[in-house]
């Protein structure tokens, strides 16, 4: 196939809201407290599945495995999985505060590296960010703050606006306040560790595990007050070692040859507007994946607002 489409997983969470049904017109019913979309994941119990052409049913493993060389290029290992895991997440309420762990530390700890990057497609009242701590605080300043539930007064928080992009890379502590519609895409690992959780229960009514011992070997106690990308313009919203991420704008019946074939796979995510992309309509909310075997020809139906992800594995031959 020239162009592939998988079938989300959806999550349910304590901090879920309605905004996959309302905002991107998602057939989800009512009163689910919907939090996540996992639309492409390549995990041991979470698996995307093809939704079109003769491919239907596919899983993700399964197109990496078979054919490694036409999917994601020469000189990829099939037994790797897929190397990004891409989700929404409907942040009405706020999100635990937390921690991903760094390469080094992630080995020690027995979990997965992870650095992400957040679109905010949308947002609600009061919306804000979390990112990295308040000028000046230390190790003790921040951990004597858990023991006396006063942490908020030491963490950045940053109002957010649809079309802010924020990078977090791991080892930066992080929270999302309640009121954002955001495209988080990552590395694909699920390790994250809680350091607090603002005393909220559960969806059972207990209170939610915390890794503070954990958390405390991973954050990086030197990361003051990031801010997030505002362009509504820029070009590159993230160039990092895991992946690169691009924004593009096209107007109306405007075409755009994105990449041609034989060069690296790319996912391409649908965060305004209405396109076409080898002859298959996307909508806002919605992914292709361009496999390195085939060109990737983009019509744009009504003005629309695209990001790129690539450069997660870059062929032999590239």
């Amino acid at each position: 196939m020239d162009i592939y489409k998988f079938e989300p997983i959806y999550k349910e969470r304590v901090w879920g809201g309605s905004a996959f049904k309302d905002f991107l017109k998602r057939p989800i019913s009512s009163g689910e407290k919907i939090g996540e979309s996992w639309d492409l994941v390549d995990r041991p119990n979470d698996q995307s599945l093809v939704l079109q052409g003769i491919e239907k049913g596919q899983s993700l493993r399964e197109l990496v495995q078979g054919k490694p060389s036409s999917f994601m290029g020469p000189g990829w290992n099939p037994t790797d999985p897929f190397p990004i895991l891409v989700k929404w997440l409907d942040c009405n309420a706020r999100l635990s505060l937390q921690v991903h762990p760094p390469q080094n530390v992630a080995r020690q700890l027995g979990g997965e590296p992870k650095t992400e990057n957040w679109y905010v497609a949308n947002t609600t009242g009061d919306a804000a960010l979390f990112v990295g701590l308040k000028k000046e605080t230390t190790k003790n300043d921040f951990e004597a703050a858990l023991r006396n539930n006063q942490v908020e007064q030491y963490c950045h928080r940053v109002d957010s606006e649809a079309g802010d992009s924020m990078f977090v890379q791991s080892g930066r502590i992080h929270a999302i306040d309640a009121g954002n519609l955001i495209l988080e895409i990552q590395q694909n690992s699920d390790t994250t560790y809680r350091v607090y959780d603002w005393g909220r229960l559960g969806l059972d009514n207990k209170p939610r595990q915390l890794h503070v011992e954990e958390s405390m070997q991973c954050v990086d106690f030197k990361d003051f007050e990031p801010i997030p990308l505002k362009s509504k313009d820029k070009m590159i919203l993230a160039n990092a070692k895991e992946f690169r991420i691009k924004r593009v704008n096209l107007l109306t019946d405007s075409n755009l040859l994105l990449k041609s074939k034989n060069s690296q796979c790319a996912i391409i995510s649908v965060v305004q507007g209405k396109v076409e992309i080898c002859d298959q309509h996307f909508s806002i909310g919605e992914h292709a994946v361009s496999p390195y075997c085939a060109d990737c020809l983009i019509n744009c139906i009504e003005p629309a607002t695209l990001l790129v992800t690539d450069n997660f594995f870059l062929p032999n031959n590239n």
